[in-house]
């Protein structure tokens, strides 16, 4: 069963948000992800705090997942795909042998972010600072223009339910520009009622398309914590 969307509207363009925090703008055939964040896991063991060595292959197993659900003719890595600027010297051989089936017959742009500024050239794909598409501009660090899809801030909603807090990975969006969820298995999350949001919308009159177990749940950011 494929996973269940959400959809989403920026600046007159409908795009998908997939439960897995993809994004998929159907008309272009486009899939979006932001902050992969691969090797995180290695880079903390370099500084003594060991983590299960799993994060690369669970996030490309689950990047696989949402490439295989809607097919995309490009995919566009929002920045900080990896973790360090070394990052991608320390990906497995299995790694890179999946992140190279992924990219068979579709085109692949990695835009830079501020842990991975200088991406190399043998990673597969193009390397971008930006990309623009009609009314859309995808970049990593999220300035509030109109149009404007963009990552970094690692988005999260806590949310009151009827027996406890919950703390989720969301979409932040008010139908103008949208801030994307970190995808990666070990990426943290910044609230979206942190001022670091306030500067990208100008109230609480967004939403947050959250992350459940089974699906979207959009909930107004004003209800957030």
């Amino acid at each position: 069963m494929a996973a269940p969307t959400a959809s989403i509207e920026i600046a007159g363009v409908k795009m998908l948000a997939d439960l897995s925090g993809a994004l998929f703008w159907k008309e272009q055939g486009l899939l979006v992800v932001s902050d992969l964040h691969l090797e995180k896991g290695s880079s903390f063991a370099a500084r003594g705090v060991l983590l299960p060595p799993y994060d690369t292959i669970a996030t490309l197993s689950q990047l696989a997942a949402a490439i295989a659900r809607h097919d995309p003719k490009t995919v566009i890595a929002l920045g900080d795909s990896f973790h360090d600027r070394s990052a991608h010297q320390r990906l497995s051989a299995v790694d890179r042998e999946a992140l190279s089936a992924l990219q068979v017959r579709r085109d692949w742009i990695w835009i830079s972010g501020n842990h991975d500024p200088a991406l190399p050239s043998d990673l597969g794909g193009i390397v971008a600072s930006e990309v623009a598409i009609g009314p859309i501009v995808f970049r990593h660090e999220p300035t509030g223009a109109i149009g404007e899809i963009a990552g970094h801030l690692h988005p999260k909603a806590r949310v009151a339910t009827r027996a406890h807090w919950v703390e989720r990975r969301c979409f932040a969006s008010d139908g103008e520009r949208a801030v994307m969820p970190a995808f990666g298995a070990y990426a943290g999350g910044l609230s979206i009622r942190d001022d670091a949001f306030a500067k990208i919308f100008s109230s609480t009159a967004f939403v947050a398309h959250v992350l459940g177990d089974f699906r979207l749940h959009t909930i107004a950011a004003s209800r957030c914590y």
